[in-house]
């Protein structure tokens, strides 16, 4: 299976790497480094990334930056940075893909539980993973050819220490968990349906 995978280079990029390129043929692509470089804030940097790689499987989607801060920091200008990052940046990769994926080919994308599970300081990301999670759930009645689509949503992971402060009381998300999280979607059957590999 011939997957593309954004957000490579990522801390839960890396680990899918080494999960499933010993299985399948993985075309990393990341903002700063990796087999194809995209922007996911600019459509024709998408467009790109999808005539370099031709014809695919399959797409995982782990990239998707938003703004982290106090709520007296958002204001227009920083809370775009989730809607044209995570969440436009994510709907981008599907509506232009749409046009390069091979019949019964699967979308995952990245989400999280800040979607109904709010933190302190993560008002942007809560708003990008309620409309990723909308977003699949609309999708997945549309898309055609039998394509699939689904989202992926952890809560803190256990390798992102640093914010682990941020999410008192959870119960950090193992990197075995998130990745059976991604079988699930990629391999499986499902569509439309909001993994929570917890």
């Amino acid at each position: 299976m011939k997957i593309i995978l954004v957000g490579a280079s990522g801390t839960m990029g890396k680990h899918l790497v080494k999960a499933f390129e010993n299985e399948h043929e993985i075309i990393k692509a990341g903002s700063k480094s990796g087999d194809i470089l995209v922007d996911i804030t600019s459509t024709e940097s998408i467009e790109n990334m999808f005539r370099e790689a031709g014809e695919f499987d399959a797409l995982i989607s782990t990239a998707g930056p938003t703004h982290v801060g106090s709520w007296k920091t958002l204001n227009d200008q920083t809370f775009r940075k989730g809607v044209e990052g995570k969440m436009m940046g994510q709907i981008n990769l599907v509506l232009i893909g749409q046009h390069y994926i091979n019949s019964k080919g699967s979308f995952t994308l990245i989400s999280g539980a800040l979607s109904h599970d709010p933190q302190l300081n993560f008002a942007n990301a809560s708003a990008a993973n309620g409309a990723i999670e909308g977003f699949v759930r609309a999708a997945a009645i549309e898309l055609e050819n039998g394509i699939r689509i689904n989202a992926v949503s952890p809560t803190v992971i256990e390798n992102s220490r640093q914010y682990f402060p941020y999410f008192p009381g959870d119960i950090p998300v193992t990197m075995k968990q998130l990745e059976y999280g991604f079988r699930k979607s990629v391999f499986g059957a499902n569509t439309g349906q909001i993994i929570k590999p917890y």
